[in-house]
């Protein structure tokens, strides 16, 4: 036998090799974890926290929550006041905890107080690429990518959502609406779940809308006003279902009502919940400031755990399909 036969053979032998140890990688056991990257968009580094779950396996397509923190806050602030990561690890799914620029989001609103308008930064931009990033190194399920947020990151989750509406299956921002100017452009391409829930007492993001902060840091639109602007771009039809929610907590001020259009394009669904007495806060979070500045938190449910189970079951449709 000659020479090129038996290269030829070590290549083949090299590539089942290579292979064998593919499959076996993939199949090698992950355990939880949680680390802090960065990633270069347009010439301006950016930073992210990633958390994977336990995993079996590598190659099982995953959900991918992003979280989005408010104005002043971080990841890890993020992580800790909405435990997405400790609820990731009982479901599976992968959280990440994208971090803005000044520690503020370009949401939508014109102000001078946030570094990210200042500075034009397209936060649109570095969420898609980082989608981009994560795809290539993760195995995520393109149809299950989701993403809540709180104050300004709500705001910035609702201007996400209508911007890369290709992308995003649902939504769920909390203490956060849709903002001015940004309202009079708002058109998402495709329909996008969306679960929103506000404290009606809230001090800094008016539940009727006006002036963020007192004024001082733009404005939004109320927050009714907003779901049903959703619920309109999605193309819900027919009377919403209205209810209250279980009062679990009769001592902690606060009463939660519901508003719900089911039969929407695609599958969608588009949900209010109204805190009557809650306050700028994540419902069954920490009280992180005092409620004369915040308000109340409401502890009826626990929104990380209600937003997961709204997620879950509004992924994005197959192409071509019209239900998911």
């Amino acid at each position: 036998m000659t020479g090129a036969f038996y290269l030829r053979l070590a290549l083949c032998l090299s590539a089942v090799l290579a292979q064998d140890v593919a499959v076996a990688n993939e199949r090698e056991p992950v355990a939880a974890s949680t680390v802090d990257r960065h990633i270069t968009v347009a010439g301006r580094e950016r930073g992210y926290r990633l958390h994977l779950p336990p995993m079996a396996d590598r190659a099982t397509p995953r959900s991918l929550v992003l979280v989005f923190h408010g104005g002043g806050g971080d990841p890890a602030s993020a992580e800790r006041l909405t435990r997405f990561s400790e609820l990731a690890d009982r479901e599976g799914f992968i959280a990440v905890y994208p971090e803005g620029i000044s520690k503020n989001w370009n949401d939508g609103r014109e102000y001078s107080y946030s570094g990210a308008f200042r500075d034009e930064v397209d936060d649109i931009a570095f969420i898609s690429a980082l989608l981009d990033v994560l795809a290539g190194e993760l195995p995520l399920d393109s149809r299950r990518i989701y993403a809540a947020g709180i104050s300004n990151g709500a705001i910035f989750t609702n201007y996400l959502a209508a911007r890369l509406s290709s992308k995003i299956a649902a939504i769920a921002p909390v203490a956060g609406s849709i903002a001015v100017p940004f309202d009079a452009q708002f058109a998402p391409e495709q329909p996008v779940s969306v679960l929103m829930i506000s404290g009606a007492e809230d001090p800094l993001v008016p539940y009727r809308g006006g002036g963020v902060a007192r004024g001082r840091r733009g404005q939004v639109i109320g927050v009714e006003a907003a779901i049903h602007k959703w619920a309109a771009a999605n193309g819900c039809v027919g009377a919403p279902r209205s209810g209250g929610l279980p009062d679990l907590d009769s001592a902690d001020g606060c009463r939660g009502f519901s508003v719900t259009w089911s039969d929407c394009r695609h599958g969608a669904a588009v949900a209010l919940y109204r805190l009557e007495g809650g306050g700028h806060t994540w419902p069954r979070g920490v009280q992180y400031l005092p409620d004369f500045i915040i308000g109340k938190v409401c502890k009826d449910f626990d929104a990380t755990t209600e937003i997961w189970e709204f997620f879950k079951t509004h992924p994005r449709p197959r192409d071509g399909a019209t239900q998911p």
